[in-house]
């Protein structure tokens, strides 16, 4: 029979992945409540959470809301937020920048499907969603541009032929 507190735990966790279906797995042992704050903060500021939990929680819980489980062993935290790409590179960055190179990345969860450990950190190399934004606009933008520049040229021209026509007109 599990306890009252798990039971509450477990509620906790629950509504805290409800609607989410891509999250990153981490290993987070070694990190001192110091660097776990930081780490917190940095997350939060790139619209991520970041969620520890007991194994056997966390299985429940994914299994309750119908997630896809990826293979939990030793310590875990769940990651997620907005942008899947955004929350690896500052996971990735905050690993880089600590001796012990933690938090390591264990797998996660991408649209409802399960991700090994080089799918998630490939994540991490990913450009944001913002980023892909911009790249389409950019893609999408040059032909009309080029396009308005064209006919912008044509424009000109028949005016030239006008005036031309104009001048030569009132010549004669």
């Amino acid at each position: 029979m599990p306890s009252e507190r798990n039971r509450r735990l477990l509620e906790t966790l629950e509504s805290s992945l409800e609607g989410v279906d891509t999250f990153l797995l981490v290993d987070y042992q070694g990190l001192d409540a110091k660097a776990e704050g930081t780490l917190r903060r940095l997350l939060k500021e790139r619209g991520a959470r970041f969620v520890v939990a007991k194994n056997t929680l966390i299985e429940r819980a994914l299994q309750d809301l119908n997630i896809p489980q990826p293979e939990l062993k030793g310590p875990s935290a769940l990651v997620f937020g907005a942008d899947p790409s955004v929350t690896a590179k500052a996971l990735k960055e905050f690993a880089r920048g600590n001796e012990k190179g933690i938090p390591r990345l264990k797998g996660g969860v991408l649209s409802r499907k399960l991700l090994s450990l080089r799918e998630a950190e490939t994540l991490a190399e990913l450009p944001s969603r913002d980023e892909l934004r911009a790249e389409l606009v950019g893609v999408l933008e040059a032909p009309l541009s080029q396009l308005l520049q064209v006919l912008s040229g044509v424009s000109q021209e028949l005016v030239g032929i006008l005036d031309a026509y104009v001048g030569q007109q009132s010549t004669n």
